[in-house]
């Protein structure tokens, strides 16, 4: 089937500004990109109602992604961290709704590389869903829904695998997965199955090569991947997600230590390249 398909900012820039954005969506555009995904690593960094009349006068649908940094805690943290986190998400949600994004993703959970032995499980997936419960209320009468993505072992130990964040986000209303190829690849033993599993729980999906490269200059068993969407029901955008070695933040947070194309510009357009041929199929 024909899909929509996005890039995330990261690939090039971080955090994003509006002068960033100015500049990339419309060579996002002009590459054949039906989106553009937008990080919220702090609200202000960048104007929603200004990126919301740009991607308008540009035809592109925009994505929202939440950025779960340093201190930005759901479990197991003091009530003050999560009163914030909470605050920061519902700032997100705001943004999704200007932007005309019906989903918000990430780990929404803790932050991205805190990982601790957890002694009672369920316990941690109980105190999830009674401090995201507000939240995913908040998004959901906003009509937006929170998309939450597993992440891989080295990145968290709270919820690695699809199993895992539909046992977590179990009678939690507002809420469903994002999935993310890279993490797959690293925590499911059958990414399909995995995906069928997702079902109609599915709200977002992410993609890149193993190694955070372009799509289709990998392993991953790409058109499978994609009849287990079909599969699925998934009818959303494909977004690759990628990162710059050039910022040495962003670079350190996603262990890019070498480059994984000639360009930037070339991980993006092969990948768009290599979904376009599978996707109009």
């Amino acid at each position: 089937m024909t899909r929509a398909l996005g890039v995330n900012t990261w690939v090039w820039v971080s955090p994003l500004d509006d002068e960033a954005l100015a500049r990339l969506a419309p060579r996002v555009r002009d590459w054949g990109f039906d989106a553009i995904e937008l990080p919220v690593e702090s609200p202000g960094d960048w104007d929603p109602h200004r990126a919301d009349a740009l991607l308008r006068e540009l035809g592109l649908d925009a994505t929202v992604v939440l950025v779960m940094g340093p201190g930005r805690e759901l479990v197991d943290a003091p009530h003050a961290v999560v009163a914030e986190t909470q605050e920061y998400l519902r700032r997100v949600v705001d943004t999704a709704v200007t932007l005309g994004s019906k989903v918000i993703a990430g780990p929404a959970y803790t932050s991205v590389g805190r990982a601790w032995r957890l002694p009672d499980r369920a316990a941690a997936y109980r105190e999830l869903r009674a401090n995201l419960a507000p939240v995913a209320e908040y998004a959901a009468e906003r009509g937006v829904t929170i998309a939450v993505e597993p992440l891989n072992r080295y990145e968290t130990s709270l919820i690695n695998t699809v199993d895992q964040a539909l046992d977590a986000l179990d009678g939690l209303p507002g809420t469903a997965l994002a999935l993310d190829v890279y993490h797959m690849n690293i925590e499911e033993t059958d990414i399909p199955a995995a995906i069928v599993r997702a079902g109609d729980r599915i709200a977002h999906v992410q993609v890149c090569a193993n190694d955070r490269g372009a799509p289709g200059r990998d392993h991953l068993p790409w058109r499978e991947i994609l009849h287990a969407l079909d599969l699925a029901g998934y009818t959303g955008p494909l977004v690759i997600e990628s990162f710059t070695a050039h910022n040495a933040t962003i670079a350190t947070a996603a262990s890019i230590w070498r480059p994984l194309a000639p360009t930037q510009d070339a991980l993006t357009v092969d990948g768009l390249t290599f979904l376009r041929s599978l996707t109009d199929d």
